[in-house]
């Protein structure tokens, strides 16, 4: 059980740090394009902040590696 719980947390991990660096991805595309004000923007700002706090909890608990990224 506790294997499957830690393959399972693993997971989960993997697909929050993907979204996030998609998400980072979107922004940075849009910026240069000058369109920091569009609403797609300001969507992806929100999600940012949603996964950026998660992995902040991951990295409190001592679950991942610290961020030396300061997005």
């Amino acid at each position: 059980m506790n294997e499957n719980r830690l393959e399972q947390f693993e997971k989960m991990l993997a697909a929050v740090q993907k979204e996030y660096a998609g998400i980072v991805r979107q922004m940075e595309e849009l910026k240069e394009k000058r369109k920091i004000k569009s609403v797609t923007y300001q969507q992806l700002l929100a999600r940012k902040m949603t996964y950026q706090n998660m992995l902040s909890m991951y990295e409190l608990y001592d679950l991942t590696e610290k961020s030396t990224d300061s997005d």
